[in-house]
């Protein structure tokens, strides 16, 4: 059922619905972590750097506060600072006073212990009283530092001017980061797995309608349903509604087109039995009667064998129609074990003066045919009743399932068999075999364009009995 195939890649593959919602959910999940990891990093290293500056303008804040001049005129600090890492040797954190009023500035009056026996080179710029200046310069060790510089003229001594340095390690702001990264990489993983998951998860519930559609498209594909039942999502609910409705429609037209193919083919049985018995009887004789001689003799002849003909051409066309409009419909099951067994009684009936052993039907139990049971009683009934004609002693009948979804029906005879050379030939309308043997010559011709219009064939063989083995293969349901 071709109407399967669109459902059907739902399940996956590159159109799948659920590989498109999952590509374009997850894209959106790592696109929005991206951003926000970002953010957020940008936004933390940014307060890092406020507050490394805030920090180091205290320190010059405190600097300035605790520094005077002696009896000699020299600076001093009156306390040292509170940091405790001034006082330990590279601990990364550094001041220095610089005396500036003279021809040549005298660099580190004033240093902190944790400077120990080195001086800050500090870049030559000109600055404001109270004005302070940002820099990076290299520290005691050759790490890199950040520092503020002011200059300051104290008021006890207005010619002196100062120029106070306060400095940290860069590192004290590359090692918060780092460890804030970490964790942020790790808890913004741990979102975006819990993300995931949840997609994964919205998208399989969210589909699972879908999932039903299409388990209901093919219980009634396979016949174990007439229509798509259950409810369903507001958004699917109007398709499947739509999709039985065209079932119930289909089948409707197909009945009102069978039903008037069989009363045209009954309506034109009538008349044409009318006919046959009137040629059948001499001008002025009693039905029954062989006709006459002569001219009258002849049309009547002619009449009786046109009319013969006209029949079998009702009767294949009719039952070809009829397969036709079945072979579209989805849901035709017909379990092969019943309709064999009644046909081997059939022709056990028919047959029985002859004395041949008809059957059994091995391994047809678990068989089922998709399509019509009329259908299949035609094309099997046709076959085994050509078996049955030819057959000397023995009929056998086996059925098994085959490969792409079919199952094959052998009938075999032990009668003369049909050499390869007329084997295809037999299956024209019309053609029979033998002349002499009664029939129309229809019979493999119908259960060929039958098995075809299923989407089956049928093929002629050699029999192991040594007459002819003919092999009908048709969809399993």
């Amino acid at each position: 059922m071709s109407g399967l195939k669109p459902v059907a890649a739902l399940a996956g593959g590159r159109g799948s619905l659920r590989l498109r919602l999952l590509v374009g959910t997850l894209v959106w999940i790592v696109l929005a972590i991206a951003a926000t990891g970002w953010g957020l990093g940008a936004l933390f290293s940014r307060h890092v750097a406020q507050q490394f500056h805030v920090e180091l303008r205290t320190h010059l804040d405190q600097l300035a506060a605790n520094l005077v001049f002696d009896a000699d005129g020299q600076a001093v600090l009156k306390a040292p600072l509170s940091d405790p890492r001034f006082a330990r040797p590279y601990s990364g954190l550094y001041w220095q006073v610089d005396r500036i009023d003279g021809a040549v500035p005298e660099i580190g009056v004033l240093r902190a212990r944790s400077l120990w026996d080195v001086a800050l080179a500090v870049p030559a710029d000109a600055l404001a009283d109270g004005e302070q200046h940002a820099h990076r310069v290299d520290g005691p060790d050759g790490a890199p530092l950040r520092m503020i510089e002011q200059v300051l003229r104290p008021a006890e001594q207005p010619q002196a001017a100062l120029r106070l340095i306060v400095a940290a390690d860069e590192g004290l702001i590359g090692e918060p980061v780092a460890r804030f990264t970490r964790l942020l990489a790790l808890g913004l993983g741990l979102l975006g797995a819990g993300l995931v998951a949840a997609a994964l998860v919205q998208v399989r519930i969210g589909l699972r309608p879908l999932a039903r559609l299409r388990g209901g498209l093919a219980e009634v594909h396979e016949g174990r349903r007439r229509a798509i039942e259950g409810a369903f999502p507001s958004e699917i609910q109007p398709l499947v509604d739509e999709f039985n409705a065209v079932l119930v429609r289909n089948a409707e037209i197909v009945e009102r087109a069978r039903t008037q193919a069989g009363n045209l083919a009954h309506a034109l049985k009538t008349p044409l039995t009318v006919l046959a018995n009137a040629a059948a009887q001499p001008e002025g004789g009693q039905p029954g009667e062989p006709a006459g001689g002569g001219e009258g003799g002849a049309l009547a002849r002619l009449v009786a064998e046109q009319v013969g003909l006209a029949r079998t051409q009702i009767d294949y066309h009719l039952a070809r129609a009829r397969a036709a409009a079945a072979a579209g419909i989805p849901g035709q099951r017909t379990p092969l074990r019943p309709a064999l067994d009644g046909l081997l009684r059939l022709m056990a009936k028919v047959h029985a003066g002859r004395g041949l052993e008809i059957g059994p039907a091995g391994g047809a139990d678990a068989l089922v045919f998709r399509g019509e049971a009329q259908d299949l009683q035609e094309m099997l009934g046709n076959l085994l009743d050509n078996a049955c004609k030819w057959a000397a002693h023995r009929v056998r009948v086996e059925a098994r399932a085959a490969a792409g979804g079919r199952l094959e029906v052998a009938i075999d005879d032990d009668g003369p068999g049909l050499p390869p050379a007329v084997r295809e030939a037999v299956f024209g309308r019309g053609v029979r075999a033998d002349e002499n043997t009664p029939g129309s010559g229809l019979g493999l011709a119908i259960v060929r364009d039958l098995a075809r219009l299923y989407g089956g064939d049928i093929a002629l063989e050699t029999s192991a009995l040594g007459g002819l083995r003919a092999v009908l293969t048709l969809p399993a349901a």
